[in-house]
């Protein structure tokens, strides 16, 4: 479940942020894509407290990114990182 979950989002030519609402850093990751010029319909805030599956879905993001803190960006199926990788590339 969980990584259909996932692999159903990330798709070419599209950002989706998976998120924890209350996490301060996926919401600093939410202001900062929004400010960018994306088109609307590619980028997609995608939280992962919505389901009953948080937990394997954070497991499955670990083992495609080694990392299962939130946020995790991904550029179509390539995970650019976290939070703290968007504050660099400002």
């Amino acid at each position: 479940m969980a990584q259909e979950s996932v692999n159903c989002k990330i798709q070419p030519g599209k950002v989706f942020v998976f998120i924890k609402p209350t996490c301060p850093f996926c919401r600093r990751t939410q202001e900062i894509l929004s400010q960018l010029p994306i088109k609307q319909g590619l980028l997609e805030f995608v939280d992962i407290t919505a389901t009953s599956h948080t937990n394997e879905i954070q497991n499955y993001l670990e083992q495609l990114t080694g990392a299962r803190t939130g946020p995790r960006v991904f550029i179509g199926k390539d995970c650019l990182g976290r939070c703290s990788d968007l504050v660099i590339m400002q």
